[in-house]
């Protein structure tokens, strides 16, 4: 029985994986999230339901270990790595995947946390509602209703990001926009 489960876990490794570095932007810290993901799910084995998602029950796993990461993050203060300052030193291609990529990323991450979340879960990752809701331990109409506010926060976050702003030099303080003349 012990080898079936570990090569049932073994399948949805890649999964695992995606969702983590959805829920982490470091590199370093979404690795980690899946070790312990993988090393709790295989020590803790006797505790899945048989007969139940093995997906969703790691996918709760991850859940719970990031919900727990972020409140201890929290009482430790901000800590920024060297990796990621230096992220932000380069220049991106100018391809226009890139670009759109990008100012996805930028609408995305200005999303609450949960938002960002529920929208893995289920446009990233193929969750059903159900899985979703018993990942998050909510119910199903809860479920629809953020994945649905979600959705219209990130396209309202998206129309105001694309909106031409002529007076951003003004605000700034740099002078008269260039559209002002």
């Amino acid at each position: 029985m012990h080898n079936e489960v570990y090569i049932q876990i073994e399948e949805h490794i890649p999964s695992i994986r995606r969702y983590a570095h959805a829920l982490e932007r470091n590199r370093h810290a979404a690795e980690d999230l899946v070790q312990d993901c993988i090393e709790r799910a295989l020590t803790r084995h006797e505790q899945f339901q048989p007969g139940t998602n093995l997906r969703t029950w790691m996918f709760t796993i991850m859940h719970n270990l990031q919900c727990d990461r972020k409140r201890r993050d929290t009482r430790r203060g901000i800590h920024v790595p060297l990796e990621e300052w230096s992220d932000g030193a380069s220049t991106p291609g100018k391809q226009t995947d890139n670009l759109e990529m990008r100012d996805f990323r930028r609408a995305f991450e200005k999303l609450d946390p949960r938002d960002q979340r529920i929208m893995i879960l289920i446009g990233m990752e193929g969750f059903s509602y159900e899985e979703a809701a018993e990942t998050l331990d909510v119910k199903v109409g809860t479920v629809k209703s953020r994945l649905f506010r979600a959705r219209e926060r990130l396209r309202t976050i998206q129309a105001e990001m694309a909106t031409p702003r002529p007076n951003r030099y003004r605000e700034l303080g740099l002078g008269e926009s260039v559209h002002a003349a």
